[in-house]
């Protein structure tokens, strides 16, 4: 692992025992004391992920906002300063280059939070695309992001952050909105988002100010059950709010629909890249359907595993493992859409033996 990237807090995570793995090209905690508990942490206290193997890449100019119009599935003429939204990046032919987080800062600069494994590839694409007018920078290398995920992570911030010009309270934050802060001294930008499907905040900052920040997160949260925690519970608590994974539910192939992403993608007005084709693949039938299931019998599913029907192989996995808030085995896969349907049963093929399966609404909390 000594070629792989090194986040600004790789220290702490071997100091505190964390088991390191390969992700994006980077050494990341994948846990520290167990998935399960981690897990738990975040669902009933609260959790701090390392993230900073994330990118961002900022567009500024008077020509940003029109670039992101053309560049994203989302509205972004709407989106006014301090707010957050979600879209994708498409291709010509309505695949997904990325899926990211759009910061609107003002009229004429925003920013995107983009996955680790694509931020080359995304900066390579919005260059492309920008135009004389927009400036293209990647800030990546110089930000640290913190996510700190879980019921008690406001109160946590709360005690622990000052606020900047009139940004009040974090308790007060929005979904989706962001502001500027101070912790420990150091200035940060914070949103109320995250990818686990419990209310938390994203926190970003500058790289060499994240030691300080980490530390000062955990000690003011020790008393709140607060528990560092790595990349296998976000993928566990991510899977359980049915949160798509770039890689696994999409990719360069795979159209914003058929990954159930309707909501997200401008119809009324497309002009986006990639809109026509997208609309052309709908009225063209969609050939698969990301769907939701929950194992019936005994196994994990796991992704690429195939998904059959009656013997015959209709779809396959993108994402499964067990929910240690359900106690049951669960999974994201692509199947027909005349087989989507909530209730339909399904066979995921573990090492070679068909397990029942039964496709159910999502996310998965509150499925039965």
């Amino acid at each position: 692992m000594s070629d792989l990237l090194k986040t600004p807090l790789h220290g702490q995570h071997e100091a505190l025992g964390a088991r390191m793995v390969d992700f994006a090209g980077f050494s990341m905690p994948v846990q520290y004391t167990s998935i399960k508990q981690e897990h738990a942490a975040v669902r009933q206290h609260a959790g701090l992920f390392d993230v900073s193997h994330m990118g961002q890449i900022q567009l500024s100019g008077v020509g940003a906002i029109a670039c992101a119009e053309k560049l994203l599935t989302c509205r972004i003429s709407s989106l006014r300063p301090g707010r957050v939204r979600y879209g994708l990046l498409c291709n010509e032919e309505g695949g997904c280059v990325d899926d990211v987080t759009v910061y609107r800062e003002s009229e004429t600069m925003l920013w995107l939070c983009v996955n680790a494994a694509n931020v080359k590839k995304d900066l390579l694409w919005i260059q492309k695309h920008a135009g004389k007018t927009v400036t293209v920078v990647d800030r990546s290398r110089e930000t640290a992001l913190l996510a700190l995920q879980g019921p008690a992570s406001a109160s946590i911030l709360d005690r622990l952050t000052v606020p900047a010009l009139v940004a009040g309270k974090i308790s007060d934050l929005g979904r989706f909105r962001f502001a500027d802060f101070e912790i420990a001294g150091h200035p940060v930008q914070i949103s109320r988002t995250g990818y686990t499907g419990a209310d938390g905040f994203e926190i970003y900052l500058p790289a060499e100010s994240a030691v300080s920040i980490f530390e000062a997160l955990l000690d003011a949260g020790r008393a709140d059950g607060l528990e560092a925690a790595g990349l296998g519970a976000r993928d566990t608590l991510r899977l359980e709010a049915a949160l798509p994974l770039y890689g696994h539910e999409l990719d360069d192939s795979t159209s914003p629909l058929e990954a159930g992403l309707d909501r997200f993608v401008k119809r009324e007005t497309g002009g986006f890249i990639g809109a026509e084709a997208i609309t052309r693949r709908e009225h063209e039938g969609r050939l698969r359907q990301l769907v939701g299931f929950v194992i019936e019998g005994r196994g994990i599913a796991r992704g690429g595993y195939p998904i059959d029907l009656d013997g015959a192989h209709v779809g396959h996995v993108t994402s499964g493992g067990p929910s240690p808030t359900l106690g049951s085995a669960i999974g994201l896969g692509y199947v027909p859409p005349e087989l989507a349907e909530v209730g339909s049963k399904i066979d995921v093929v573990i090492r070679n033996r068909p397990v029942p399966a039964r496709i159910v609404e999502t996310p998965f909390l509150g499925a039965s």
